[in-house]
């Protein structure tokens, strides 16, 4: 069993999916309305909207549409994307790519439990955790 993240945005995931991958690379499905078999079933404005979006790199899997709720959408600080990072370049490297354009609200640390642990907000509001895990042989 694993548990992926799933971020629904409103009408800017084309947007975000791009910018997750120039940060964390890997590979990016994206399959728009237009694109789907949903298409003739949805109102003509939404035939750009996302549909389902799926990046994958490594063992990261972060997915996303624009298929909002009638409730709407609303953003919390209840759900982060924590991010495990391999090395100390790693977790520097996307802590600065994810954070631009963002807040960086916890900048990367040392930790008493012998991590580099930061967290941030990025330019879509979504929250998230990286931490790298030292070796203690170094």
């Amino acid at each position: 069993m694993n548990i992926n993240s799933y971020l629904t945005f409103n009408g800017n995931c084309r947007e975000a999916m791009i910018f997750y991958k120039e940060c964390l690379g890997g590979e990016l499905f994206i399959q728009a309305i237009e694109d789907s078999p949903m298409a003739n079933k949805m109102p003509i404005q939404m035939k750009e909207h996302i549909l389902h979006a799926k990046l994958t790199s490594g063992d990261v899997i972060i997915m996303g549409s624009d298929m909002v709720s009638e409730i709407g959408l609303t953003k919390g600080n209840s759900v982060s994307l924590m991010l495990n990072c391999n090395s100390e370049d790693e977790i520097r490297t996307s802590y600065e790519k994810l954070s631009a354009g963002g807040i960086a609200l916890h900048p990367l640390e040392d930790t008493f439990w012998g991590a580099l642990f930061g967290g941030l907000t990025d330019k879509f509001g979504n929250n998230w955790i990286l931490n790298y895990t030292k070796n203690n042989n170094n």
